[in-house]
């Protein structure tokens, strides 16, 4: 299902493309993003034990290909992770800075540090009262750069580099005369790739965030 999403989603950007028009107009935003995270595992002995607040900033471009339609992209430092809870003996894990090689975790907080990468569609309304509103909805990408465990040690060698998932929500844009305008949005993200590497567990891990997105658009 989810490969399927994904062939529709690009055949769906990539035919907008097509007819866009001969010179489509471009602006960019800069935003800062407070966020809730968590990880949710498909294994029956891991269990997510709590939420992170973490942020996400940036560059976003959208480029109009139509009055009120954009393709939306971007380049983000995203600030997230979550927590995890082994049920019974716990798994080992390669943390950095500690000396026991036999110790076993059974509550680990990962707190996680990508790259992201956006690509999606925005939906947006004709503005009045000095406001528009919009939807949008895509896929993202983002490339890990750092993990630790909370108190500041590294566990690099228990994740995976490449995290992938899809996006949605909306929100409002509030002009403050000419082209700039003050932007607030809700976004939903749920990853579909796995996120932890550990070779005691077979597991899939997925992050999942909730983001309140602030920013102001050129």
């Amino acid at each position: 299902m989810q490969r399927i999403a994904f062939i529709l989603l690009c055949s769906l950007f990539i035919s907008m493309g097509a007819f866009a028009q001969e010179a489509p107009r471009s602006r960019f935003s800069f935003v800062l993003s407070p966020q809730i995270s968590w990880l949710k595992s498909d294994f029956s002995t891991v269990n997510s034990d709590g939420n992170l607040f973490g942020y996400n900033f940036g560059v976003v471009m959208d480029r109009f290909f139509a009055e009120n339609y954009a393709l939306t992209t971007g380049l983000t430092i995203n600030t997230t992770g979550g927590k995890l809870e082994y049920e019974g003996e716990g798994v080992s894990m390669e943390i950095r800075g500690t000396n026991d090689a036999d110790v076993k975790y059974t509550d680990v907080t990962y707190r996680l540090k990508y790259i992201e990468v956006p690509f999606g569609l925005k939906l947006f309304t004709n503005e009045f009262n000095r406001s528009r509103y919009y939807g949008q909805f895509g896929l993202y990408g983002q490339f890990n750069i750092k993990t630790n465990d909370g108190n500041g040690k590294s566990m690099n060698d228990e994740v995976n580099f490449l995290d992938m998932g899809y996006h949605l929500g909306g929100g409002m844009e509030y002009s403050l005369g000419g082209d700039t305008y003050l932007l607030v949005g809700l976004l939903y993200n749920n990853g579909f790739l796995d996120v932890t590497s550990n070779s005691e567990i077979n597991d899939k891990t997925h992050l999942n965030r909730l983001v309140i997105q602030f920013g102001i658009v050129f």
